[in-house]
């Protein structure tokens, strides 16, 4: 897979350089620019595949800055301090929000969702986003809550080894699972299975 280039983007210099060091260290992903929320976010497109928001831990910021990240075509990871930032950052056009203590694994899986149609958000702030109803003809039948658990964490990237460790169950049952949540979404492949799981609104990162 081609490496993900991240601009990004945050007010204070300290947590600009704290960011980019963060995920600088991360094979794979370059940060292609930093630049503080005042600047221009024009032809970030052009330099790459997503922008990383820091609101920031002041008083509360306007969403101008995400809605002039989201203008550029490009999915827009915001890091928020709090429940009322994140509602205004999804109402401005964030694609994933995350909050301001999240470690670099959460940071990188949900960029890495982003690039891919997905939508990412920290499991707290799941519930402030309003989720599709499935299509009736997208699942041949309901997943199950443990194909729903197994589902999540394909989206994250994960072998089914990994995924049976993470829930405490053998390699044959994780591969089970996976081979029913294909069959039950009409997927060829786990990319599409998470693909087609996103556009039903089953899959929050």
């Amino acid at each position: 897979m081609a490496d993900l280039r991240v601009v990004v983007v945050a007010a204070d210099p300290l947590a600009r350089g704290g960011l980019a060091a963060l995920l600088g260290a991360e094979p794979g992903l370059i940060v292609s620019s930093q630049l503080s929320a005042d600047d221009g976010l024009d032809g970030l497109r052009d330099v790459a595949d997503a922008v990383l928001l820091d609101l920031g831990a002041g008083p509360r910021p306007s969403p101008a800055a995400v809605e002039s990240a989201a203008r550029s075509g490009l999915p827009v990871l915001v890091l928020v301090q709090d429940e009322d930032d994140a509602v205004e950052a999804v109402a401005a056009g964030a694609r994933g929000v995350l909050f301001r203590d999240a470690g670099r694994e959460r940071l990188v899986s949900a960029l890495r969702a982003m690039r891919e149609g997905l939508l990412a958000l920290d499991p707290g702030l799941a519930a402030l986003v309003p989720r599709p109803r499935p299509a009736p003809a997208g699942l041949v039948e309901p997943l199950t809550p443990r194909e729903m658990e197994v589902l999540q964490l394909l989206a994250q990237g994960l072998t089914n080894k990994t995924i049976a460790e993470r829930l405490g169950i053998s390699d044959h049952t994780a591969k089970f699972h996976v081979n029913a949540i294909l069959g039950k979404l009409g997927a060829q492949s786990r990319t599409e299975a998470i693909v087609q799981a996103a556009r039903l609104g089953l899959v929050i990162l």
